[in-house]
Parts: structure tokens; sequence; C-alpha cells
């Protein structure tokens, strides 16, 4: 065989690596997903990314429970398919609020990029109920 055509078997074997790891890596943001919607019912769940050029991309998932309370913050940082979603503890226990406060919207950093979407995300679903709550009541 030529050079040329060992080229591209290299490439294609490269490319089936690549589509097989993120396989993968949509099976554990899957699985985490639903973990965490069957162990928090009770709440509102967001998920938000932020996708870096030349940099590290991250994706965010935050749990807020009933009472808008902080019940679990995962991030997910990395540029490959080996990359896992990282709990942060030292939110944990906050108020919606203060977490909003917290996160830093100017920065550059994408997890804060990411936690952001992710917050607008709950907050919007919250919302969605909210009025959905009213109109039950006024058609009551």
């Amino acid at each position: 065989m030529a050079i040329w055509q060992w080229g591209l078997l290299g490439l294609g074997l490269v490319w089936a690596l690549q589509a097989v790891g993120v396989w993968l890596q949509m099976q554990h943001y899957s699985d985490i997903f639903k973990g965490i919607t069957r162990q928090f019912d009770d709440g509102f769940v967001g998920a938000g990314h932020a996708r870096g050029r030349f940099r590290k991309g991250a994706i965010a998932m935050v749990v807020i429970g009933p009472d808008l309370s902080v019940k679990r913050l995962l991030t997910m940082t990395g540029r490959s398919v080996f990359a896992k979603f990282q709990r942060n503890h030292e939110v944990e226990g906050m108020t919606l609020e203060a977490l909003k406060r917290a996160q830093n919207v100017d920065s550059k950093a994408c997890v804060d990029t990411a936690v952001a979407m992710a917050i607008a995300q709950v907050e919007a679903v919250r919302e969605r109920k909210i009025d959905r709550e009213r109109q039950s009541v006024a058609a009551a």
C-alpha cells in the first residue's frame, strides 16, 4: 500500500476512535443527568455549557431544591472524552440568589458561563411552573 493509503487508513481509525469516545461521553452525561433527576425529583435541574475555542470547555449541572437552595452542583471541564463530572461541595446549601452572586458573569472562565446558563435554565423552568400553578388556580 502507498503511504497516502496508510495515512487515510490511520485517519479513519482516529475518526472511529473519536466517535466511540463521544458516544461514551454522551452515555456518561445521560447517566449522570438521569441519576440526578431520579435522586432530586422535587426540585429543579438546570444544565449549561460553554465552549472554549482554544481552551477547555465546560458543562455544569445545578440542582435547586423546592426551598431554592443548591442541592448539588456538578461541573465537567476538559478537552477530551475522558473528562468526568466533579461535585462542588462548597456551594451546596447556598441559596439560588447567593449562587448567582457568587458567579462572575463577566468572567471569561467557561465554568462560570456554564453555571450561569444552568441557573438561567432553572429560573426559566421555575417561572413556567409558577405560571402553570397560577393558571390552574385561576381556572378553578
